[in-house]
């Protein structure tokens, strides 16, 4: 007992700190670390390598968008091309993205007030510069998920499902996204939050993200798995936009299937069943591009884009004096 009387502390093993995957180099001297865990798999599905533990539950965020997609069309909506696309989008918030939105909206004799998204800003912060200095407000058809939203909503009318509960964890529609997720990761989930967006979100590990990605690029034509697959590598700019990584992945190396989510996680699969994922524990996205570089040479990708995706310089001024770069 203490002096206080209160019981003393019980000692605890400490939790060790997952492993660097990025540092900050700024005039030749190392600033920081971004630490996180990192699995890549094989074409043929076997686990080749390893960062941290990525066995362990994470919140893949909207990197788990294609199965929310592949759940709507296997509740009977009829979606393919770039409104497929769109329904698994984080999207930038362009022109072309929100006028989309409004018109899936309209097909199903909805409108923009029945989106339960937050009211945002575009993701891209080009496009939010140019939405404010038009003198635009935030509005729920500009969040980044408004595609997605549209696509839950239609899915909704189609099957006389309620549509203000859409969001709901127990609605018919989300129990299904459950079911696909653990049915394309191979592993339970393990918890359910919500996200940014308010939709229901569920914990998978990350080599079931890969997994899951994995199984998306390699599923039958004609399944909902292969259908949001194709849509999103036949339409990347409506999955992400014109000046984001995905977009340029998915265009630049043919049959890559690419999706980033909040937080800083990142899933990739290959059109021969190669495929990683990925999540920075701090949730800096700065370094996603270095990581996301580094893992793709690691799986043998050798294209210019890489490079693109990887470069991540740091400033002093207006002269370049550092970069954000992987570790491993």
């Amino acid at each position: 007992m203490t002096s206080t009387g209160a019981p003393s502390a019980i000692p605890t093993s400490p939790v060790p700190a997952p492993p660097v995957l990025a540092e900050i180099v700024r005039s030749g001297f190392t600033e920081g670390h971004h630490r996180g865990s990192l699995v890549l798999l094989a074409a043929d599905g076997t686990v080749e390598h390893t960062i941290g533990d990525p066995a362990a539950p994470v919140f893949p965020r909207s990197s788990n968008k294609p199965m929310q997609a592949a759940a709507i069309l296997r509740a009977g909506l009829d979606l393919s091309g770039e409104r497929l696309a769109l329904a698994a989008a984080s999207h930038s918030g362009e022109p072309f993205h929100l006028d989309l939105a409004r018109t899936m909206l309209a097909e199903h004799g909805l409108s923009t007030d029945d989106l339960l998204t937050p009211p945002d800003l575009p993701l891209d912060p080009v496009e939010a510069e140019a939405y404010l200095a038009a003198g635009n407000v935030r509005e729920r058809i500009t969040m980044n998920c408004s595609g997605k939203h549209a696509a839950m909503l239609a899915v909704c009318v189609r099957n006389g499902w309620d549509t203000a509960t859409y969001l709901d964890p127990g609605h018919p529609l989300q129990r299904l996204v459950g079911e696909v997720v653990a049915e394309a990761a191979g592993e339970p989930v393990a918890a359910l939050g919500t996200d940014g967006c308010g939709a229901p979100l569920m914990a998978i590990g990350l080599t079931g993200l890969a997994r899951a990605f994995r199984s998306f690029v390699l599923a039958a034509p004609g399944s909902a798995e292969r259908r949001v697959a194709d849509a999103m590598r036949a339409h990347p700019e409506y999955v992400a936009g014109t000046r984001r990584p995905d977009t340029w992945l998915m265009r630049e190396v043919p049959g890559t299937l690419s999706k980033m989510g909040a937080e800083a996680v990142q899933a990739v699969a290959l059109a021969d069943g190669r495929a990683l994922a990925f999540k920075i524990d701090d949730g800096s996205a700065r370094a996603l591009g270095p990581v996301l570089a580094r893992a793709l040479e690691l799986l043998g990708v050798d294209a210019p884009v890489v490079a693109r995706i990887g470069r991540s310089p740091l400033f002093g001024g207006a002269a370049e004096v550092g970069e954000i770069r992987a570790t491993f």
